[in-house]
């Protein structure tokens, strides 16, 4: 998935990490895909200061993304009325760790991408940290 990510004179754009992200999104096997089709994915520069405040952020750098919505074991019970699932990606938090750690952009959105499914399973951090300690 690199190969998306062109030669920048400037850090990549909402545009560009949106491309990563479809390249992502479309990577995830099948089985798994189709119970997320309907969640909306966002890139935003940042978290906006209703979810600085909610998550207690000390800084908007501290979160890379966040699934707003309602989780799929609430959807079996009819969810929220109104409500749209949606995966925010945020993208100067993950540009900064993209350059602090040196990791591979498209493996970093991959990654923050598959997290947010995950809470859209229903699954805690708690619980997605063990699943990637046992892989």
């Amino acid at each position: 998935m690199s190969r998306l990510i062109p030669h920048h004179a400037s850090p990549p754009s909402i545009a560009d990490l949106d491309t990563i992200a479809a390249a992502a999104f479309a990577e995830i096997p099948e089985e798994l895909r189709r119970h997320v089709a309907d969640v909306l994915i966002r890139v935003e520069d940042f978290p906006d200061e209703d979810v600085e405040r909610e998550m207690e952020l000390e800084s908007p750098f501290d979160l890379l993304g966040l699934y707003r919505g309602s989780a799929m074991d609430i959807h079996a019970f009819g969810g929220v009325p109104g409500s749209v699932d949606m995966i925010l990606l945020y993208r100067r938090p993950i540009l900064d760790y993209w350059c602090e750690t040196g990791e591979d952009l498209s493996s970093l959105v991959r990654h923050v991408l598959i997290h947010e499914i995950g809470h859209h399973f229903g699954l805690s951090d708690d619980d997605m940290s063990r699943i990637e300690d046992e892989v």
